[in-house]
C-alpha cells in the first residue's frame, strides 16, 4: 500500500483537497480529528493530558475543552512540544494500526499540519504540499472565525510555506482557483494508483 501525508498550513485549504482525493476512492485520514477523537475517548490519551494539564482544561461533561487547552500551549512552546509529544506518539500507532487493516493496493492519505515541522516525512512514501501564501490563507481562517491573534499564533508554530516548497515530494497549488486545484489531485490521483500497484 502506498502512505501519502497531505500537509500545509493553516488555511491552506488541506480539508478541502483531501475531499478531492477521497473523491478518487483513496482513504482519508485527518490527524486533527484523530487526536480530538482521543481526549473524547478518555483513554490513555486523555488521562495522560490530564495529568499534564490539570483537569482545569475540562468542560462540565468531562471533555477536554479544545480552545482552553490551546491557549495553554500556543502562549507556551515548552507545554506544546510535550502535547504534541503525547498526541503525535499515539496518532501514529493508531495509523499504524489503521494501516494492517487495508487491501494490499491501497492509497491511505493522511492529513496532517506538522509532517515538515515534526521531521515525519520518513513515515511516508511521499508528501504532498497543499500550498497557499500567507495572505490568502490568513483570509481564509479569519473568513472562518478565527481570530487573528489566534491565526498569527498558530501560524508561528509552522514552516514558511516557501520553504516547505522545497521539501515536498508534489504540490497542489490552491492559492485560487479550485478546479485547476482539482485537477492537479486528479492527475496525483492516477500517479498514486499506479505505485500502489506496483507496491502490491
Amino acid at each position: 500500500m502506498l502512505k501519502v501525508a497531505l500537509t500545509g498550513n493553516i488555511g491552506s485549504g488541506k480539508s478541502t483537497i483531501a475531499k478531492f482525493f477521497e473523491d478518487c476512492g483513496f482513504y482519508v485520514y485527518d490527524a486533527d480529528k484523530i487526536i480530538k477523537d482521543f481526549y473524547k475517548e478518555r483513554g490513555e490519551v486523555y488521562e495522560r493530558i490530564l495529568e499534564i494539564f490539570g483537569r482545569g482544561i475540562l468542560l462540565e461533561d468531562g471533555i477536554i475543552d479544545t480552545k482552553k487547552l490551546a491557549d495553554i500551549v500556543f502562549s507556551d512552546k515548552e507545554k506544546l512540544l510535550i502535547l504534541e509529544k503525547v498526541t503525535h506518539s499515539a496518532l501514529y500507532n493508531k495509523l499504524e494500526q489503521i494501516f494492517k487493516t487495508l487491501p494490499k493496493n491501497a492509497v491511505a492519505i493522511v492529513e496532517a499540519s506538522l509532517v515538515l515541522e515534526k521531521k515525519s516525512k520518513g513515515k511516508y512514501d511521499f508528501v504532498v504540499l497543499v500550498y497557499a501564501p500567507y495572505e490568502v490563507c490568513k483570509l481564509r481562517s479569519l473568513a472562518r472565525g478565527m481570530t487573528q491573534e489566534d491565526f498569527e499564533r498558530r501560524w508561528r508554530n509552522q514552516m514558511n510555506p516557501e520553504e516547505k516548497l522545497k521539501q515536498a515530494d508534489y504540490i497542489v497549488d490552491n492559492s485560487g482557483d479550485i478546479e485547476k486545484a482539482k485537477e492537479r489531485v486528479k492527475t496525483l490521483c492516477k500517479t498514486f494508483k499506479l505505485f500502489a500497484e506496483f507496491q502490491r
